[in-house]
């Protein structure tokens, strides 16, 4: 049983062996096909055989690592999210990483592949390092982008959910990625802004703080009672529950206009009900404040005529 063993293990020595023996026996078998008058063809056709069955065998065992790298990429990249999941980390945060990781990994992956195959990996990192150098100088811009994602999810202006302005865009962060962050605005549009243009320009977060300033701008007519509107305003804001007690509305004389006295209104609200707040406000101020002697007036023009 033992010489059984033994037997079957010189075998598989004789195919499995380190590639430099291989490329030394591939190279005297090329030699030999230069002298074909002298050679043993029955051992031409033996080395040939180990020669095919050594490269077949480094073709499966290279897509056995394909296929159990694959599914262990999957594995590592699920138990990040359950991780991620467990402290709370933030979704911009987490797709991140997740993209970042995956693809670190699918690089080891693919190295471990060539060098399976018998490629000189010192080699192909060269040629991938120049390659690397020649794309990263064509895109230029793309890395100044992946940089600014970096600095965004460090410095954390924004995270996924709140409602920013930045580059002339606004709307609710959908996602962060490596090269772009993505916003939907009110209208269900769509936008990616480049992240390297987002991390260097002001950007306006509407939902980092709990409470917001609804502020108004009413005009009233001249001769209307300034008094009155500010009583009749405050009783609309007060009998509203969604604006907040602690910080107490104020309504204030803010420009006499040509035509107009123009009332400055402030109220603070929960961040959450700033539109709902506006918009009922604007409508019930239109309805009610007339019938209370409070007047909108219209632009009005003298004029004189001199004969």
């Amino acid at each position: 049983m033992i010489h059984f063993l033994q037997s079957d293990v010189e075998k598989l020595h004789d195919i499995i062996v380190p590639d430099s023996v291989q490329k030394a026996k591939l190279a005297e078998t090329v030699e030999k096909f230069e002298h074909l008058s002298s050679v043993d063809y029955r051992q031409l056709l033996t080395d040939l055989a180990q020669e095919a069955g050594w490269i077949i065998l480094k073709i499966v065992i290279a897509f056995v690592i394909y296929l159990v790298g694959k599914q262990l990429i999957k594995w590592i990249v699920r138990l990040m999210d359950k991780a991620f999941t467990r402290h709370k980390v933030e979704a911009s945060l987490r797709n991140f990483l997740r993209s970042l990781v995956k693809a670190l990994l699918m690089v080891m992956l693919v190295l471990a592949i060539v060098q399976t195959l018998g490629v000189n990996t010192s080699s192909f990192l060269a040629l991938f390092a120049s390659a690397g150098l020649a794309v990263g100088m064509a895109l230029s811009g793309t890395l100044q982008n992946f940089a600014g994602g970096v600095i965004l999810l460090l410095l954390r202006p924004y995270k996924v959910g709140d409602y920013i302005e930045s580059q002339g865009q606004s709307g609710t962060v959908e996602s962060i990625d490596l090269f772009s962050t993505c916003l939907k605005t009110p209208d269900n549009q769509t936008i990616y802004v480049p992240n390297n243009a987002i991390a260097t320009s002001i950007i306006d977060n509407y939902s980092q703080s709990e409470t917001r300033r609804v502020d108004w701008v009413l005009s009233i007519s001249y001769g209307d009672d300034v008094d009155v509107a500010r009583r009749e305003i405050l009783a609309m804001l007060k009998a509203d529950s969604r604006i907040l007690k602690d910080s107490a509305p104020v309504v204030l004389v803010k420009t006499l206009n040509s035509s107009s006295v123009d009332l400055v209104i402030r109220a603070w609200v929960a961040n959450a009900d700033y539109w709902g707040v506006y918009f009922d406000m604007n409508e019930k101020m239109y309805k009610e404040l007339p019938s209370k002697g409070v007047n909108f007036p219209f632009p009005q023009l003298d004029v004189n005529i001199k004969k």
